[in-house]
């Protein structure tokens, strides 16, 4: 996972995982009447958390657009598998300006199995924040916290 410092968050929170997130190259779509659009293919990954492991399911995808006004809308849905052989679905969705140096914040949420142990994650607000990751060109990092 990434050395860098985590943003900070003024609000009380907890951090749920860090993922890093392998990606193939854009499949470009082009223009469309929402923006430009290209689907990045997440084809593996692993995350850790306090609570839970595992891996990054390959088959999930990011719908990137980027639109005229200089917003960017990041729509990624994918699927995890805990170390303990549970699934668990998270769809990750944020905005950002093309010039912001910022890194890209989302809004994270999950579905796991009501009977099974990450039952928890159905619930709660969670924020995200997503990052190129340093001197790897086929992967991103995500960190997601839950707000208390």
């Amino acid at each position: 996972m990434s050395d860098q410092e985590p943003f900070p968050i003024d609000l009380p929170a907890d951090e749920v995982m860090r993922l890093r997130v392998q990606i193939a190259a854009p499949q470009i779509v082009g223009p469309t009447g929402q923006g430009w659009l290209q689907v990045i293919p997440i084809v593996g990954g692993t995350f850790t958390g306090k609570e839970l492991s595992g891996r990054v399911v390959p088959g999930g995808a990011d719908w990137n657009t980027s639109r005229d006004d200089g917003v960017a809308h990041v729509f990624a849905k994918y699927l995890l598998q805990t170390s303990d052989g549970e699934y668990i679905a998270i769809e990750n969705e944020g905005w950002i300006t093309r010039d912001s140096t910022a890194r890209i914040k989302t809004r994270p949420t999950f579905a796991a199995s009501t009977t099974g142990k990450y039952h928890h994650l159905n619930s709660g607000v969670y924020v995200g924040e997503l990052s190129v990751t340093p001197d790897v060109n086929d992967s991103v990092d995500i960190v997601i916290y839950k707000l208390r």
